[in-house]
Protein backbone atom coordinates (compact mmCIF):
# COMPACT_ATOMS: atom_id res chain seq x y z
CA UNK A 1 0.00 0.00 0.00
CA UNK A 2 1.42 3.48 -0.84
CA UNK A 3 2.81 5.41 2.19
CA UNK A 4 0.23 7.79 3.63
CA UNK A 5 -2.73 5.88 2.17
CA UNK A 6 -5.63 4.98 4.49
CA UNK A 7 -6.22 1.31 5.27
CA UNK A 8 -9.95 1.22 4.76
CA UNK A 9 -10.35 -2.32 6.08
CA UNK A 10 -8.57 -1.52 9.37
CA UNK A 11 -10.60 1.68 9.76
CA UNK A 12 -13.86 -0.27 9.41
CA UNK A 13 -12.77 -2.72 12.08
CA UNK A 14 -12.02 0.13 14.55
CA UNK A 15 -15.37 1.79 13.85
CA UNK A 16 -17.20 -1.51 14.40
CA UNK A 17 -15.58 -2.01 17.80
CA UNK A 18 -16.45 1.55 18.85
CA UNK A 19 -20.08 0.96 17.87
CA UNK A 20 -20.23 -2.23 19.90
CA UNK A 21 -18.87 -0.42 22.97
CA UNK A 22 -21.50 2.29 22.69
CA UNK A 23 -24.32 -0.23 22.26
CA UNK A 24 -23.02 -2.37 25.16
CA UNK A 25 -23.06 0.61 27.51
CA UNK A 26 -26.61 1.42 26.56
CA UNK A 27 -27.85 -2.16 26.98
CA UNK A 28 -25.78 -3.00 30.13
CA UNK A 29 -24.25 -6.20 28.71
CA UNK A 30 -20.63 -7.28 29.07
CA UNK A 31 -18.22 -6.20 26.45
CA UNK A 32 -15.46 -8.50 25.23
CA UNK A 33 -12.50 -7.81 27.47
CA UNK A 34 -14.59 -6.70 30.58
CA UNK A 35 -13.88 -8.27 34.06
CA UNK A 36 -15.52 -11.78 34.19
CA UNK A 37 -15.50 -11.73 38.04
CA UNK A 38 -18.20 -9.07 38.20
CA UNK A 39 -20.99 -10.28 40.60
CA UNK A 40 -24.33 -11.28 39.12
CA UNK A 41 -27.36 -9.03 39.21
CA UNK A 42 -29.54 -8.99 42.35
CA UNK A 43 -32.29 -10.97 40.63
CA UNK A 44 -30.03 -14.02 40.31
CA UNK A 45 -29.49 -16.37 43.32
CA UNK A 46 -26.01 -16.48 44.83
CA UNK A 47 -24.87 -19.93 45.94
CA UNK A 48 -21.92 -18.80 48.05
CA UNK A 49 -21.29 -15.46 49.72
CA UNK A 50 -18.19 -13.58 48.68
CA UNK A 51 -16.09 -12.58 51.72
CA UNK A 52 -16.68 -8.91 52.49
CA UNK A 53 -19.51 -8.61 49.97
CA UNK A 54 -22.93 -7.21 50.91
CA UNK A 55 -25.63 -9.87 50.43
CA UNK A 56 -28.22 -9.10 47.74
CA UNK A 57 -31.28 -7.20 48.94
CA UNK A 58 -34.50 -9.14 49.40
CA UNK A 59 -37.29 -8.23 47.05
CA UNK A 60 -40.00 -6.14 48.70
CA UNK A 61 -43.36 -7.58 47.56
CA UNK A 62 -45.08 -4.29 48.49
CA UNK A 63 -42.91 -2.29 46.10
CA UNK A 64 -44.21 -1.57 42.63
CA UNK A 65 -42.47 -2.51 39.44
CA UNK A 66 -39.23 -0.71 39.16
CA UNK A 67 -39.15 0.37 42.81
CA UNK A 68 -35.79 -0.19 44.52
CA UNK A 69 -35.80 -3.05 47.03
CA UNK A 70 -34.86 -2.10 50.63
CA UNK A 71 -31.64 -3.42 52.04
CA UNK A 72 -32.33 -6.38 54.39
CA UNK A 73 -30.13 -7.81 57.15
CA UNK A 74 -28.78 -11.30 56.54
CA UNK A 75 -31.32 -13.88 57.66
CA UNK A 76 -30.25 -16.25 60.49
CA UNK A 77 -31.33 -19.89 60.86
CA UNK A 78 -34.30 -20.27 63.25
CA UNK A 79 -33.31 -21.01 66.83
CA UNK A 80 -34.18 -24.48 67.99
CA UNK A 81 -37.10 -24.61 70.39
CA UNK A 82 -36.13 -25.80 73.90
CA UNK A 83 -37.64 -29.16 74.79
CA UNK A 84 -39.52 -29.00 78.06
CA UNK A 85 -38.71 -31.86 80.47
CA UNK A 86 -41.38 -34.37 81.36
CA UNK A 87 -43.24 -33.14 84.45
CA UNK A 88 -42.41 -35.11 87.57
CA UNK A 89 -45.13 -36.56 89.72
CA UNK A 90 -46.22 -33.79 92.06
CA UNK A 91 -45.09 -34.10 95.66
CA UNK A 92 -47.79 -34.38 98.29
CA UNK A 93 -49.14 -30.93 99.16
CA UNK A 94 -48.99 -30.52 102.93
CA UNK A 95 -50.60 -27.07 102.64
CA UNK A 96 -53.79 -28.72 101.40
CA UNK A 97 -53.80 -31.43 104.08
CA UNK A 98 -57.18 -32.74 105.22
CA UNK A 99 -55.76 -33.70 108.60
CA UNK A 100 -53.00 -32.27 110.80
CA UNK A 101 -52.08 -32.82 114.44
CA UNK A 102 -49.19 -32.61 116.88
CA UNK A 103 -50.96 -34.65 119.53
CA UNK A 104 -49.02 -37.64 120.83
CA UNK A 105 -51.70 -40.23 120.08
CA UNK A 106 -53.48 -38.42 117.22
CA UNK A 107 -55.51 -40.69 114.90
CA UNK A 108 -57.43 -40.13 111.70
CA UNK A 109 -59.73 -42.54 109.85
CA UNK A 110 -59.91 -42.65 106.07
CA UNK A 111 -62.10 -45.44 104.73
CA UNK A 112 -60.60 -48.82 105.68
CA UNK A 113 -57.39 -47.21 106.96
CA UNK A 114 -56.33 -45.46 110.17
CA UNK A 115 -53.42 -43.04 110.59
CA UNK A 116 -51.52 -42.82 113.88
CA UNK A 117 -49.02 -40.18 115.04
CA UNK A 118 -47.91 -42.68 117.70
CA UNK A 119 -45.15 -40.98 119.73
CA UNK A 120 -44.40 -43.59 122.35
CA UNK A 121 -40.66 -43.72 123.15
CA UNK A 122 -39.04 -42.33 126.29
CA UNK A 123 -37.42 -38.91 125.78
CA UNK A 124 -39.20 -38.25 122.47
CA UNK A 125 -39.34 -34.75 121.03
CA UNK A 126 -41.95 -33.01 118.88
CA UNK A 127 -43.72 -34.62 115.94
CA UNK A 128 -46.61 -33.46 113.78
CA UNK A 129 -48.60 -35.58 111.32
CA UNK A 130 -50.52 -34.46 108.23
CA UNK A 131 -52.49 -36.32 105.57
CA UNK A 132 -54.32 -35.80 102.30
CA UNK A 133 -55.51 -39.39 102.54
CA UNK A 134 -54.36 -42.79 103.78
CA UNK A 135 -51.98 -43.15 100.83
CA UNK A 136 -50.53 -39.63 100.98
CA UNK A 137 -49.28 -38.43 104.34
CA UNK A 138 -46.21 -37.61 106.36
CA UNK A 139 -44.68 -36.39 109.59
CA UNK A 140 -42.20 -33.72 110.60
CA UNK A 141 -40.26 -35.17 113.54
CA UNK A 142 -37.63 -33.63 115.80
CA UNK A 143 -36.49 -36.36 118.19
CA UNK A 144 -33.19 -36.37 120.10
CA UNK A 145 -30.93 -39.39 119.97
CA UNK A 146 -32.00 -41.34 123.04
CA UNK A 147 -30.62 -44.64 121.80
CA UNK A 148 -34.10 -46.15 121.52
CA UNK A 149 -37.18 -45.89 119.30
CA UNK A 150 -39.11 -42.65 119.90
CA UNK A 151 -42.10 -43.02 117.56
CA UNK A 152 -43.75 -45.12 114.89
CA UNK A 153 -46.11 -42.94 112.83
CA UNK A 154 -48.01 -45.32 110.59
CA UNK A 155 -50.99 -46.14 108.43
CA UNK A 156 -52.93 -49.26 109.43
CA UNK A 157 -55.39 -51.53 107.66
CA UNK A 158 -57.13 -54.13 109.84
CA UNK A 159 -57.38 -57.58 108.24
CA UNK A 160 -58.75 -59.77 111.08
CA UNK A 161 -58.67 -63.04 109.12
CA UNK A 162 -57.13 -66.44 109.92
CA UNK A 163 -54.00 -67.11 107.90
CA UNK A 164 -55.57 -70.19 106.31
CA UNK A 165 -58.62 -68.19 105.15
CA UNK A 166 -56.57 -65.78 103.02
CA UNK A 167 -55.87 -66.45 99.35
CA UNK A 168 -53.91 -63.22 98.92
CA UNK A 169 -52.50 -60.44 101.09
CA UNK A 170 -50.36 -57.90 99.27
CA UNK A 171 -49.16 -54.34 99.77
CA UNK A 172 -47.46 -51.53 97.85
CA UNK A 173 -45.54 -48.55 99.22
CA UNK A 174 -43.62 -45.47 98.08
CA UNK A 175 -41.79 -43.19 100.53
CA UNK A 176 -39.47 -40.19 100.63
CA UNK A 177 -37.09 -40.36 103.58
CA UNK A 178 -34.12 -38.25 104.72
CA UNK A 179 -30.40 -39.01 104.52
CA UNK A 180 -30.01 -38.17 108.19
CA UNK A 181 -31.15 -39.34 111.60
CA UNK A 182 -31.81 -42.98 112.47
CA UNK A 183 -34.91 -44.88 111.34
CA UNK A 184 -36.37 -47.72 109.31
CA UNK A 185 -39.33 -47.68 106.92
CA UNK A 186 -41.07 -50.88 107.96
CA UNK A 187 -44.20 -52.96 107.99
CA UNK A 188 -45.45 -54.00 111.41
CA UNK A 189 -47.90 -56.90 111.29
CA UNK A 190 -49.64 -58.23 114.38
CA UNK A 191 -51.01 -61.74 114.80
CA UNK A 192 -52.98 -63.62 117.46
CA UNK A 193 -53.87 -60.49 119.43
CA UNK A 194 -50.30 -59.15 119.69
CA UNK A 195 -48.71 -62.51 120.50
CA UNK A 196 -46.56 -62.19 117.36
CA UNK A 197 -45.03 -59.15 115.69
CA UNK A 198 -43.74 -59.48 112.13
CA UNK A 199 -41.58 -56.57 110.96
CA UNK A 200 -40.56 -56.16 107.31
CA UNK A 201 -37.82 -53.53 106.97
CA UNK A 202 -37.69 -52.01 103.48
CA UNK A 203 -34.92 -49.53 104.25
CA UNK A 204 -32.86 -48.33 107.20
CA UNK A 205 -30.57 -45.42 108.03
CA UNK A 206 -28.27 -44.76 110.94
CA UNK A 207 -27.60 -46.89 114.03
CA UNK A 208 -30.71 -49.09 114.15
CA UNK A 209 -31.07 -52.85 114.51
CA UNK A 210 -33.62 -55.63 114.96
CA UNK A 211 -34.66 -57.51 118.09
CA UNK A 212 -33.21 -61.00 118.52
CA UNK A 213 -30.60 -63.04 116.73
CA UNK A 214 -29.95 -63.80 113.09
CA UNK A 215 -31.71 -66.97 111.90
CA UNK A 216 -31.27 -67.24 108.13
CA UNK A 217 -31.38 -65.47 104.77
CA UNK A 218 -34.32 -66.07 102.46
CA UNK A 219 -35.90 -64.83 99.25
CA UNK A 220 -39.62 -64.53 99.94
CA UNK A 221 -42.47 -62.10 99.33
CA UNK A 222 -40.67 -60.61 96.33
CA UNK A 223 -37.50 -59.56 98.21
CA UNK A 224 -34.26 -60.88 99.71
CA UNK A 225 -34.15 -60.72 103.50
CA UNK A 226 -31.98 -61.46 106.49
CA UNK A 227 -34.30 -62.91 109.14
CA UNK A 228 -34.00 -62.27 112.91
CA UNK A 229 -36.03 -63.81 115.73
CA UNK A 230 -36.35 -62.72 119.35
CA UNK A 231 -38.60 -61.72 122.24
CA UNK A 232 -39.84 -58.26 123.16
CA UNK A 233 -41.42 -58.72 126.57
CA UNK A 234 -44.36 -61.08 126.21
CA UNK A 235 -44.51 -61.33 122.43
CA UNK A 236 -42.27 -62.89 119.80
CA UNK A 237 -40.77 -60.77 117.06
CA UNK A 238 -39.78 -61.91 113.54
CA UNK A 239 -37.81 -59.24 111.68
CA UNK A 240 -37.21 -59.42 107.92
CA UNK A 241 -34.46 -56.96 106.95
CA UNK A 242 -34.19 -56.32 103.23
CA UNK A 243 -30.60 -56.95 102.11
CA UNK A 244 -30.59 -53.67 100.12
CA UNK A 245 -32.61 -50.53 100.78
CA UNK A 246 -35.58 -49.52 98.64
CA UNK A 247 -38.05 -46.65 98.93
CA UNK A 248 -40.80 -48.18 96.78
CA UNK A 249 -42.11 -51.59 95.85
CA UNK A 250 -44.65 -54.34 96.33
CA UNK A 251 -44.68 -57.03 99.02
CA UNK A 252 -46.44 -60.40 99.07
CA UNK A 253 -47.24 -60.38 102.78
CA UNK A 254 -49.14 -63.68 102.66
CA UNK A 255 -46.11 -65.51 101.27
CA UNK A 256 -43.99 -64.21 104.15
CA UNK A 257 -46.59 -65.26 106.74
CA UNK A 258 -46.89 -68.73 105.25
CA UNK A 259 -43.09 -69.07 105.20
CA UNK A 260 -42.97 -68.37 108.96
CA UNK A 261 -45.67 -71.02 109.49
CA UNK A 262 -43.65 -73.50 107.43
CA UNK A 263 -40.71 -73.00 109.81
CA UNK A 264 -42.98 -74.09 112.69
CA UNK A 265 -42.60 -70.69 114.41
CA UNK A 266 -46.36 -70.21 114.63
CA UNK A 267 -49.52 -71.98 113.45
CA UNK A 268 -52.73 -70.85 111.76
CA UNK A 269 -52.63 -67.44 113.41
CA UNK A 270 -55.23 -64.67 113.20
CA UNK A 271 -53.82 -61.81 111.14
CA UNK A 272 -54.82 -58.59 112.87
CA UNK A 273 -53.40 -55.25 111.63
CA UNK A 274 -51.07 -54.59 108.71
CA UNK A 275 -49.22 -51.36 109.48
CA UNK A 276 -46.62 -49.39 107.54
CA UNK A 277 -44.61 -46.34 108.57
CA UNK A 278 -41.29 -45.05 109.84
CA UNK A 279 -39.89 -46.32 113.12
CA UNK A 280 -37.85 -43.28 114.18
CA UNK A 281 -34.96 -43.50 116.63
CA UNK A 282 -33.62 -39.95 116.12
CA UNK A 283 -34.32 -36.96 113.88
CA UNK A 284 -32.53 -34.07 115.58
CA UNK A 285 -33.19 -30.65 114.06
CA UNK A 286 -36.42 -31.80 112.44
CA UNK A 287 -36.76 -34.21 109.51
CA UNK A 288 -39.59 -35.01 107.09
CA UNK A 289 -40.84 -38.55 106.44
CA UNK A 290 -43.34 -38.75 103.59
CA UNK A 291 -45.50 -41.58 102.27
CA UNK A 292 -46.28 -40.86 98.62
CA UNK A 293 -48.40 -43.96 98.02
CA UNK A 294 -49.59 -46.99 99.97
CA UNK A 295 -52.14 -49.81 99.72
CA UNK A 296 -53.08 -53.14 101.33
CA UNK A 297 -55.29 -55.64 99.50
CA UNK A 298 -56.48 -59.04 100.62
CA UNK A 299 -59.09 -61.69 99.89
Amino acid sequence: MPRGAIDVKKLCTILSMLSLAVLAGACDVPVPGDDPAQPPAASEPVDEATPGATPPAAEDPSAGDGAPAPTAAPSLPPASEPVAPEPADPAPDRAAAQFESSEQWATWNDGDYILYNNIWGSGAGAQSIWANGFSEWGVHADHPDTGGVTSYPNVTRPVNQPLSALSSLTSTFDVTVPDAGAYTSTYDIWADDHSYEIMIWMNQFGPVGPIGAFETSVSVGGHDFDVYRGLNGSFEVFSFLRTSDTDAGAVDVLEIMNWIREQGWFGDVMIGDVQFGDEITSSSGGLDFITNDFSVDFE
